[in-house]
């Protein structure tokens, strides 16, 4: 039963990892849009800013992804 419940636990992690960071992307990318449509000059300078956000929004999901598959393979696996 203990092993059940660190299974899903893990699933649960990786899903809303996933879920977050799609969220996140979304978000982010729709306000580079914005911010490029309202002032086209700054657009090198917004790209630089939304690929930074964009690595710190992706680091998140890729933790979680690593914590549940510890939790999964050698928690549970043992």
């Amino acid at each position: 039963m203990e092993q059940a419940m660190i299974y899903i636990a893990g699933g649960i992690l990786m899903g809303l990892g996933a879920i977050g960071s799609g969220v996140g992307i979304g978000i982010l990318s729709g306000k580079y849009l914005e911010g490029v449509a309202r002032q086209p000059e700054l657009k090198p300078m917004l790209m630089t800013q939304l690929f930074i956000a964009l690595a710190l929004v992706d680091a998140v999901p890729i933790i979680a992804v690593a914590i549940s598959l510890y939790m999964i393979f050698l928690i549970a696996g043992a």
